[in-house]
């Protein structure tokens, strides 16, 4: 009888401890102060691609590490439960890195990967819009074909990072797609092109990862900033979704674990009643104990959803991806609202940080897809339900 174990491989453990050190070298102080001061997580971001941690999942030939998405996701995870999360992983490395590396061309990989796995190259990603929402079939940028260029046109909305990225993979659709099916033509859109300008969105929570609008505006690229086939389907864009539900279900866990550690360490120290840490009482105890359930259900959806990712199975990755992002999200909340009420009127102040991980902890229940739209997905595709919306 063999013994099925569920644990991560030797490597990969490893990996996390590298992460973890680096990381806490940061930490949540130093996320707060570019935040406050309005500076980026540069630092840390380049100091994780000279250390190789950036693109672990990009493969060895183009200068990355050879793991999979799996490997990418712990390197997330560790970051953001050491209080310093790196939000353009899920962008950068995973959606764009996944997405060139699968549909790209020999020159393309050559050209953008490396510089993507050693964080020298930020790409951020413009897929939302604010009349499509979470409907990307209703995209309305568009690429028109002329001569050795391609011109685009339209606009982009809660963009993250485009104020410290060189190019921006931009979703559109080609001109005579107009109707019809979404056949969605991906560009390698420099952030410095004529016609391309952002505009920030301000935003409820402080954050080195700024959030924009951005304008397109006749944009010319030449005819090799078109990754994959404009004609190539679905399928080229959810070689990047899948990855960014898993990196999202990751990202929030990650967020989930830093609270959970912050709330048990000062129910273990804290005493009111008697000469007992406030941990000794179950009103305290019992909700960061279904935290802590919550938290490993949700990290072995996303190990699952990145093990069939990183086995090709796109179709049942998509699946679980979406309920590691949906599962991430919920106890991402739980865990930083159970943090806050642990800490009393402590949770809400400054010095501990959690009041603004609250607000931000909310957004893993909003995007990149909202957790309406994931039940959706799930009572359709894995239940067979007849079609809502």
């Amino acid at each position: 009888m063999t013994q099925t174990m569920f644990t991560e491989p030797e490597e990969r453990v490893a990996l996390r401890e590298a992460v973890k050190k680096l990381a806490s070298k940061y930490g949540r102080e130093y996320v707060e102060k570019q935040a406050r001061e309005g500076g980026k997580m540069t630092d840390m971001w380049l100091e994780m691609g000279r250390n190789g941690f950036l693109g672990v999942n990009i493969p060895e030939e183009y200068g990355g590490g050879g793991g999979g998405m799996a490997d990418l996701a712990a390197v997330l995870e560790e970051s953001a439960a050491a209080g310093a999360p790196l939000l353009m992983m899920v962008v950068s490395p995973a959606i764009c890195g996944s997405i060139i590396t699968r549909c790209g061309t020999e020159e393309q990989k050559q050209r953008w990967l490396p510089a993507i796995a050693d964080g020298t190259h930020l790409m951020a990603f413009g897929i939302t819009e604010a009349d499509a929402g979470s409907n990307s079939h209703q995209i309305t940028t568009t690429a028109t074909r002329d001569g050795d260029h391609w011109v685009i046109s339209g606009q982009k909305t809660f963009i993250s990072g485009v104020d410290e990225a060189q190019s921006v993979l931009i979703v559109s659709r080609t001109e005579d797609a107009k109707t019809g099916k979404l056949k969605p033509a991906l560009f390698v859109v420099p952030t410095d092109a004529e016609g391309f300008t952002k505009q920030p969105i301000p935003m409820s929570w402080q954050a080195p990862e700024k959030q924009f609008t951005l304008f397109l505006d006749n944009v010319r690229v030449p005819v090799d900033a078109l990754v994959g086939d404009e004609d190539g389907g679905l399928w080229q864009l959810f070689a990047g979704l899948n990855p960014e539900r898993i990196m999202g279900g990751a990202f929030s866990c990650g967020i989930a674990r830093y609270a959970l550690e912050k709330a048990t360490s000062y129910a273990k120290e804290r005493s009111v009643w008697k000469d007992q840490p406030i941990g000794a009482h179950q009103g305290i105890a019992h909700p960061l104990a279904k935290v802590k359930i919550e938290l490993e259900q949700a990290r072995l959806l996303w190990q699952k959803a990145a093990a069939l990712y990183d086995a090709g199975d796109d179709f049942t990755a998509g699946e679980y991806a979406n309920m590691a992002k949906y599962a991430g999200g919920e106890v991402a909340c739980n865990a930083t609202d159970v943090a806050v009420h642990t800490h009393g009127g402590n949770g809400l102040t400054q010095e501990y940080g959690l009041g603004n991980m609250l607000v931000a902890a909310r957004l893993g229940r909003i995007a990149p897809v909202s957790r309406e739209m994931i039940l959706n997905f799930v009572a359709m595709h894995s239940l067979g339900l007849p079609k809502s919306y």
